[in-house]
């Protein structure tokens, strides 16, 4: 199954970062290039405890679905998000905050996600999405950066 542990340093204190994702029109307006959407669940707001969002969105050309659930929550250190229906057999996605000592926050991502299929599941995992999920993460906390 694979791994990703992201970590990004950004100049404003945790809560802030915290809040900003968990919000739910920050991050479709972080994930533009591919057209996400909330389309069911909290589609606007924060997100909390035990609420879910469903994101649409098109990747490799295709539209598909996420249905994610907070199932974890400890404000302003960490929460998790996990996949409840969608593409993925398996998808985890915890988000972490620590001060930085100067003001600011160590944001660390760390997702693990196995696409379905088995072998052929396997093989998508470590030729395309292994390396595909961290960019995008990469992609979204390069906006966050540039907006709080």
């Amino acid at each position: 199954m694979p791994r990703s542990e992201i970590v990004t340093l950004l100049p404003v204190p945790p809560r802030q970062v915290f809040d900003a994702c968990l919000d739910v029109e920050a991050h479709t307006r972080s994930m533009a290039a591919s057209g996400e959407r909330a389309v069911g669940g909290t589609t606007r707001g924060g997100l909390t405890l035990g609420q879910t969002v469903t994101f649409q969105a098109r990747h490799f050309g295709l539209t598909w679905k996420l249905t994610a659930r907070i199932t974890a929550w400890d404000p302003p250190r960490s929460f998790v998000d996990e996949q409840t229906a969608g593409p993925f057999r398996h998808w985890r996605h915890e988000h972490r905050f620590e001060p930085d000592g100067a003001g600011g926050t160590r944001m660390t991502d760390i997702i693990d996600f196995a696409s379905p299929l088995g072998p052929l599941g396997r093989l998508a995992d470590a030729a395309v999405l292994g390396r595909y999920m961290p960019r995008l993460i990469r992609s979204r906390n390069a906006y966050l950066a540039a907006h709080l």
